[in-house]
């Protein structure tokens, strides 16, 4: 048996080879560790109509073409700040050949890989699954299934990032079906799946397996915006294997069969995976370099300070009498771009079914027009930006029967209709063209520096337009968007775009790959969204996580202390009714905005930690740290009305720790004893600060 090592520096993967088997990833470890035992886990499961499975199931393993396939030859490739290695194999029977690309990144403890499906016969193929990436070697020599614990989370409209954590032993995760001595396959499986085009509109394609007893972890994402699902299986009894399956859209899932004729390709949506030995948060760690690592450089490294007008303020109710003001407040806290969100191009009072043509409304900005709202951004020293709904035609807007019928996602001849939008089909050059002109004409005419990008509404499982299955019409959509947004950024390099889809509902590193930031949730109360915010860079780099800060006129210094703190947790996205707010409270605003203007120094370099884990909503304190090159910083919450008890945390030796934020209200007590540093607040109700580590 033939045995290929490959690594970066950083980790060691080591891949089996054998003439009667599947290639297999035997070892996959931090540098310096070796897994010896072979894996059974083919590197690729491909199910193809009229092949079927070795084992009759509905999970993603065990596939017969998978079984079948055969080492072809292997080949590695060094660039400047990526190694790469391709593994090729085939499958006789079919005539199927697939080559694997994996990628490691300089500095990621993991890689990146896709898998590519040649069909080298004269025969139609009818694809029904193929795996990005199949793993075999999550327990390492001598480990236990018992040890082993499945971090993953949950994802909904203003309930986002709900992480919870699953024992893989019997019962909890993966059940037993037989005695350890017991040659047998088993069926059990932990699996996410999500459906349509909200990527993380059910579940996160995020999670972590951590080995409580060596504090092996591995951890995983899927990086597309569209449907896609991970599994978690239990193999064979007797050695115990573990294995984990990748997978964009699949037939059973997801209405996903792709038609493969004679000489076509075809490659699957990229997922990632990444290890470490200090435990899930260590795997964390490095899914946070290893995003940094795949996407576009941030248009503004500098990460400036963003205000929107809807978040418990204007409320997609726009006019120039309403921003003004607003405008004047916004530029007076050190705001740098002023957002105009949903509404600014509705003359009826309904922005929700008129979007689509995104002219300026002439009822709402009487005077002067829109331009004249945007001159006066800009006069106060900042940039100005708009909301847009692009990929969605409101079937009371002029464009909904202006475009062609092909111009939108249809099933069986009729268009797809959701919540009173249709949705463009962005394979189609009408729809291109429609939303090129729509871009180029704000840009370009009126100035804009700033889009947030909003998608409300999903299409189901997709389109049979130009497509052979649903699924496949859907993929297709989900590339052509992705193709759409480059073709922006290439254009308008200049312009920040923030990923919004009813707050994060499409969180995926397909789409931040490419876009600025990320709106981490559309939740309104203050005190829910805490946990939120705080769990959000488990999915997103600290730099691109948008949390709302919606300090309201009335509340308390410690209310607004609080609110600003979960914007400082990450990229700080500002709102509220500033221009009501009295001068002390417009001034802990603009306090809380200087403190920011000093964190993001370090938040792009930043990795998260969790001192007491992952939040929950009905957690009474909540935490969160970002581990910077000279410094760290912990962001603490008190959530519950009433009285506080302290908190004591181990943050290892005793160092420097001074308030960030709020400095002008009561400090609370810190008090180190030894390792351990006990946190007293002061005071009562919600209260919040931050603190920096030397």
């Amino acid at each position: 048996m033939e045995r290929i090592r490959w690594g970066n520096g950083l980790i060691d993967l080591i891949v089996g080879i054998d003439a009667d088997r599947p290639v297999t990833i035997d070892s996959l470890d931090v540098a310096g560790h070796e897994r010896t035992t072979p894996a059974r886990q083919p590197l690729v499961e491909l199910l193809v109509l009229g092949q079927g499975r070795m084992l009759t199931n509905t999970r993603f393993t065990s596939t017969a073409v998978g079984d079948r396939l055969r080492y072809l030859g292997h080949r590695t490739e060094t660039g400047d700040i990526a190694e790469t290695l391709i593994i090729d194999q085939r499958d006789e029977v079919t005539g199927l050949q697939v080559s694997t690309t994996l990628t490691a990144y300089a500095g990621v403890a993991g890689f990146q890989t896709t898998t590519t499906v040649h069909n080298t016969s004269q025969s139609v193929h009818l694809i029904q699954l193929l795996s990005s990436l199949a793993l075999g070697c999550v327990l390492d020599d001598g480990e236990r299934l018992d040890d082993l614990v499945l971090h993953s989370a949950r994802n909904s409209w203003c309930a986002e990032s709900r992480w919870t954590q699953t024992r893989l032993r019997a019962d909890e995760g993966l059940g037993r079906i037989g005695r350890p001595d017991w040659d047998i396959e088993s069926r059990s499986s932990v699996a996410a799946v999500s459906t349509s085009t909200w990527s993380t509109g059910q579940q996160l394609p995020t999670a972590v397996i951590d080995n409580l007893a060596t504090g092996r972890a591995i951890g995983w994402q899927i990086e597309h915006n569209g449907a896609w699902c991970w599994e978690v299986d239990s193999r064979w009894i007797g050695l115990d294997e573990v294995a984990v399956i990748l997978s964009g859209p699949d037939d059973l899932d997801h209405q996903w069969v792709l038609r493969l004729a004679p000489d076509d390709r075809f490659t699957t949506v990229p997922a990632s995976i990444t290890v470490s030995r200090a435990g899930w948060q260590g795997a964390v760690a490095a899914l946070t370099e290893h995003r940094r690592a795949i996407r576009r450089p941030l248009v503004r490294p500098d990460l400036p300070v963003i205000f929107n007008d809807y978040m418990n303020a204007l409320m997609g109710d726009p006019t120039t009498e309403k921003l003004l003001p607003l405008i004047d407040a916004a530029a007076r806290t050190g705001a740098e771009y002023f957002c105009i969100d949903a509404g600014w191009y509705d003359d009826g009072g309904n922005w929700w079914p008129s979007v689509g043509d995104w002219q300026p409304s002439t009822v709402r900005f009487p005077d002067g027009g829109l331009q004249r709202v945007l001159d006066h951004i800009r006069s106060r020293g900042m940039l100005p930006g708009l909301w847009v709904e692009p990929e969605v035609i409101g079937v009371h807007s002029p464009a909904a029967n202006r475009l062609p019928d092909e111009a939108f996602l249809q099933r069986y001849g009729v268009r797809i209709v959701e919540h009173d939008r249709y949705f463009l089909d962005l394979r189609h050059p009408a729809a291109r063209a429609h939303l090129d002109e729509v871009i180029d004409r704000l840009v370009e005419g009126y100035g804009v520096r700033f889009f947030k990008l909003d998608y409300n509404v999903t299409p189901g499982a997709g389109t049979d337009r130009d497509a052979f299955s649903v699924g496949d019409g859907l993929l297709q959509q989900n590339r052509a968007q992705l193709d759409w947004l480059r073709g922006v950024r290439d254009r308008h390099p200049e312009v920040v775009i923030e990923n919004c889809s009813s707050g994060a509902m499409r969180m995926d590193y397909a789409l931040l790959s490419l876009l600025e930031l990320q709106s981490t949730s559309d939740q309104m109360d203050p005190a829910l969204y805490v946990p939120i915010a705080a769990a959000a860079p488990a999915s997103v780099t600290p730099e691109q996580a948008g949390n709302w800060a919606y300090p309201q006129p009335g509340m308390t210094p410690e209310e607004i202390a609080f609110c600003m703190i979960t914007g400082l947790a990450g990229r700080v996205y500002l709102s509220g009714h500033l221009n009501r707010m009295s001068e002390a409270e417009l001034g802990l605003v603009r306090e809380g905005v200087q403190a920011y203007e000093g964190l993001r120094v370090d938040l792009g370099q930043a990795v998260p930690f969790w001192p007491v884990g992952l939040p929950t909503s009905q957690d009474p304190v909540v935490m969160l740290g970002l581990r910077a090159p000279h410094a760290s910083y912990l962001y603490v919450w008190f959530t519950q009305p009433g009285g506080h008890d302290p908190v004591t945390l181990d943050l290892g030796p005793k160092a420097p720790i001074s308030t960030v934020y709020p400095a002008s209200l009561p400090d609370w007590s810190l008090t180190w004893e030894a390792d351990r540093l006990t946190i007293q607040p002061h005071g009562v109700g919600l209260t919040a600060r931050v603190f920096r580590i030397s």
